[in-house]
């Protein structure tokens, strides 16, 4: 029996029938064979216009109402739509840099730059710039005449980083408003625009940041360097992302310095990199996670994260009398020791006597409380006895009142937390990270303008541009100064020993 193709070509077909190779039977099969599939693609294109229809209005199914059409949703929803923005975007056309003598023509007033000790008969114009800077509140663009001397060197523009068309008043409040206050790189761009009328696209201002991280990363190192002579850190971490990766925020602090290390892991080569053993001889504030442990010469564990423990327990479980006299009698001796630590009146030996007594009754609270968790117990019951054997183990290891012995450490490490509160909302909102150059840009800047604030009376656009314009001016920062002194001091105890 003939079996028709219908998928050969009407040229064939017709060759074959006039060669008499086809009867009038496989004719009439072959044509409908060719109604069936007609039949089966009308079917096909119904059904499928009957769901285009949904999305685009314009398409109808026959016999559908015109009316209803008002009710379908927009003709972008449609799949040529969907195939179009599926589609690879052309990037826009670049308008190319512009050049600087369009830049300079353009700028609202101008200003001659002169090395200084040498007369200006002598100098010669060598360069034109036009710099953007905040004047009263205002972005206005200047035009700098940079002359250089009879030698050839160029003096700085005051106030400039070297190849930067915009003033580091315009890089550090955009700095402050990205990392210190935590809004985009698009809403800083609209806060500029709006109140100082500076036209900044995302790109500028994200080449802005990674521009000042450059010039702040010798200051990054100095810091590390003076945090790890400091007499007490605190520190503490919370988690952060790098893209996808899960990692840490840690920060660490003492009186006038600041390090915030961003994308890093929580673990003992970063530690040992901030606070190395054989150099870091002070007092560490920290709460009691594994990698603080038999850490530091000295300790002080946060008798926060202790007191909440113990505070949940008594909250969660009301009924039970043992963790409600077990948490008024541990704040009783916490309350007394935070007395003895504002007692002026108590010397070295009346400092230790009273941390003999403090450790004492503490001893004599856990003792009878003291024992190993079973599988039998229930999870608060578990969580009541590790916390009555992690107490147990600091005042093992005098890590529970060196605040005692020592008034200028806090008992607590609650001035961490607070330095992390903005960062970790920025956390939780997925604004973190998406590369690990981000991540060491963001730690430079956050650091030194961090820094920069503890050791400022009154922290200000204001004051911090005196103090940055200082350091450009004279060419070594207040943290280069005070490194400086250390190393001094260091220098002069080992010759007079």
């Amino acid at each position: 029996m003939f079996i028709p193709n219908v998928s050969l070509e009407i040229g064939q077909l017709r060759r074959d029938a006039r060669n008499g190779r086809l009867s009038i039977e496989q004719l009439l099969d072959i044509i409908d064979d060719l109604q069936k599939t007609i039949r089966r693609e009308k079917a096909t294109n119904h059904r499928l216009t009957e769901r285009l229809a949904q999305y685009e209005p314009e398409v109808k199914p026959e016999g559908t109402n015109p009316a209803s059409a008002t009710e379908m949703p927009s003709a972008s929803y449609s799949l040529d739509a969907e195939t179009k923005r599926r589609q690879r975007r052309r990037r826009k056309k670049s308008p190319g840099r512009q050049p600087t003598e369009v830049k300079f023509a353009d700028a609202e007033r101008f200003q001659d730059v002169y090395p200084d000790g040498v007369r200006r008969r002598d100098c010669q114009l060598v360069r034109e710039r036009a710099v953007w800077r905040l004047e009263k509140g205002r972005a206005v663009r200047v035009g700098y005449r940079i002359f250089a001397g009879p030698g050839g060197d160029e003096p700085r523009i005051p106030g400039v980083t070297p190849r930067c068309e915009y003033g580091i008043e315009i890089l550090v409040v955009l700095a402050f408003l990205v990392y210190l206050i935590g809004i985009s790189l698009d809403k800083a761009c609209s806060v500029l625009e709006f109140f100082c009328q500076l036209p900044l696209s995302k790109s500028q201002a994200d080449a802005l940041l990674r521009q000042l991280a450059q010039h702040w990363d010798g200051e990054f190192d100095i810091l590390c360097d003076l945090l790890s002579h400091a007499a007490v850190v605190y520190m503490d971490e919370t988690g952060w992302k790098v893209g996808t990766k899960g990692c840490s925020l840690w920060a660490f602090a003492s009186k006038l310095h600041r390090v915030f290390l961003f994308g890093c892991h929580k673990d003992d080569l970063t530690l040992d990199a901030i606070l190395p053993p054989d150099v870091f001889d002070g007092i560490g504030v920290s709460d009691d996670a594994a990698v603080y442990q038999n850490r530091f010469t000295q300790g002080q564990k946060c008798w926060a994260h202790l007191l909440r423990k113990a505070i949940k327990l008594a909250l969660l479980y009301p009924t039970n009398e043992t963790y409600r006299r077990f948490l008024d009698q541990l704040l009783a001796i916490y309350r007394d020791a935070k007395r003895s630590a504002g007692d002026g009146r108590l010397g070295e030996e009346g400092r230790k006597h009273r941390v003999s007594e403090l450790e004492g009754r503490l001893c004599e609270l856990l003792q009878p409380l003291t024992g190993e968790t079973t599988e039998e117990m229930s999870p608060h019951e578990r969580d009541f006895t590790n916390l009555v054997n992690e107490l147990g183990r600091l005042v093992m290891a005098e890590e529970l009142f060196t605040f005692v012995l020592k008034p200028e450490v806090e008992a607590t490490n609650n001035f961490m937390e607070r330095e992390l509160r903005n960062p970790a909302l920025e956390r939780k909102a997925g604004r973190t990270n998406k590369t690990a150059a981000g991540a060491h840009r963001r730690s430079v800047i956050v650091s030194v303008l961090q820094s920069v604030r503890a050791n400022l009376e009154n922290f200000s656009l204001t004051s911090v541009l005196e103090e940055i314009g200082r350091w450009m001016q004279e060419g070594m920062s207040l943290f280069a100064k005070q490194w400086q002194m250390i190393n001094t001091a260091k220098a002069a105890t080992v010759n007079t020993g």
